[in-house]
């Protein structure tokens, strides 16, 4: 007997009572199982349990936990009965991988409104829905703001059909609608005011044909100005341009909707509204955006051409002039005749003059992006067909079609892409012309998010 958790020492068998010889493996062969090797304990048989002793209770090792039935082997025969296999632990579950890291942005400053102006039209908005209160009422203000709605979104699909892949800034998109809906309308009703203290009532067509357009449109063509002021980077082309002056007139249109439907069902009730909704808001919703989309235009050719912030200014002072014109010819048309008759002849072939321009725009945006691109296909970042597929009209068009019927309907990637690829185009031409500081920043955020957006809608 031992004491201290020590196993009881092995003693040999007596020699007149030789060990039985080693049983044979299974898996040797019948030439091994004749030959056992004597003078060496049994080698195990792997693979397959342990052969309990039948008849005689396991010994329990003092000191040590027993062991569970199915945890671990016991009832060896001896201590040499045991394996001298090693069987090794089961791997480590490998660590989680880091996540991938969120793609470079290019750089918001100067693409971006300060809260502070969004926090100045907040309080210009307070006192203009107080003068609507007073003027008009509750009932017929919301009935006007209602009805206004309809020639606001009609003008806004219209103008994210102009620039769906090349989306503005949206804090800059905000500020454009909210500076003609409320400091531009703001800033007119206080001239108007100080006009009447002044000089008292003036008749229909000073109003409508003197007034309106010099005040409204230099109102309206200081937000223009403003966007270009802080939003210099964003504010890349004639198209861009369009876009935020279109926003801008979008703006004054509706809070001055608001305003003249009001006011037709307060004098003439459901008729007179309803003919003042067809004809501002269903026959001419385009009128503001396209005057002041004349201001936005001039900017942007200038800003294209590389020219200085005083010529871009410049520039944007004559759009004004030309926003003035045709915002008198608009309303001197409506007053000195019949308005059907000169509605078709000079405000609708106007309209399509005006839409035929922008296509003509839009194509020319396309020429150079595809040039553009082009200098990165040369240095190895796309291919000729990438270049195709994210610069032109047909390519877009096709690339979303590849792109829909990919596993999962990756067309957001592919809107992705074809976004990412065109202002990296803006940011190469802004580039060129050296106004743009942060231009290789950007640049080079614009590369790694359409390598990667790249390897997404590719991947299987």
């Amino acid at each position: 007997m031992s004491f201290g958790g020590e196993p009881p020492a092995y003693s040999p068998p007596p020699a007149e009572e030789p060990a039985p010889p080693p049983q044979p493996s299974p898996q040797a062969t019948p030439a091994q199982r004749s030959r056992p090797v004597y003078g060496q304990p049994p080698q195990p048989v792997y693979g397959q349990p342990p052969r309990p002793v039948y008849g005689q209770p396991p010994q329990p090792v003092y000191g040590q936990p027993t062991h569970q039935p199915g945890y671990a082997p016991s009832g060896f025969a001896s201590a040499l009965d045991r394996p001298t296999g090693y069987a090794p632990p089961p791997p480590q579950a490998p660590s989680p991988a880091p996540a991938m890291p969120a793609l470079p942005l290019p750089v918001r400053k100067g693409r971006s409104a300060s809260i502070w102006l969004f926090g100045v039209l907040g309080f210009a908005m307070l006192a203009l829905i107080a003068y609507f209160a007073i003027l008009l009422g509750t009932g017929a203000s919301v009935t006007g703001m209602v009805l206004a709605l309809v020639p606001l979104s009609i003008v806004l699909f219209g103008v994210r059909l102009i620039d769906r892949w090349e989306p503005e800034p949206r804090s800059l998109v905000v500020f454009a609608l909210a500076w003609g809906a409320v400091a531009s309308i703001g800033l007119t009703l206080l001239f108007d005011l100080a006009l009447t203290v002044a000089v008292g009532l003036r008749n229909d067509f000073f109003s409508a044909v003197v007034q309106a357009p010099f005040v409204e449109e230099i109102t309206k063509g200081l937000g223009v100005f403003l966007v270009f002021a802080i939003g210099r980077r964003a504010f890349d082309g004639p198209v861009d341009g369009i876009v935020y002056g279109a926003l801008v007139g979008a703006g004054f249109a509706f809070t001055e909707n608001i305003q003249y439907f009001g006011i037709s069902l307060i004098e003439g009730g459901a008729l007179q509204l309803t003919m003042t909704f067809v004809l501002r808001g269903l026959v001419s919703p385009f009128a503001h955006a396209m005057f002041t989309a004349l201001t936005g235009f001039a900017m942007g050719l200038a800003a294209r051409r590389g020219s200085e912030p005083g010529g871009v200014i410049g520039a944007g002072a004559m759009g004004v002039l030309g926003a003035i014109a045709l915002h008198a010819f608009w309303n001197g048309s409506s007053l000195l005749g019949d308005f059907l008759v000169l509605y078709i002849t000079t405000q609708v072939p106007l309209f399509v003059g005006f839409i035929l321009g922008i296509i003509a725009l839009r194509r020319e945006e396309a020429r150079l992006t595809r040039l553009r691109l082009n200098d990165y296909a040369a240095a190895g970042w796309f291919t000729p067909e990438e270049v195709v597929m994210l610069a032109t009209p047909a390519g877009r068009k096709a690339g979303m079609q590849w792109a829909a019927g990919l596993r999962g309907d990756r067309r957001r990637l592919m809107r992705s892409f074809i976004h990412d690829a065109a202002a990296l185009a803006a940011v190469r031409q802004r580039a060129l012309h050296g106004h743009d500081a942060y231009a290789a920043s950007d640049e080079q955020a614009l590369l790694n998010r359409a390598r990667a957006t790249r390897a997404q809608l590719l991947a299987y």
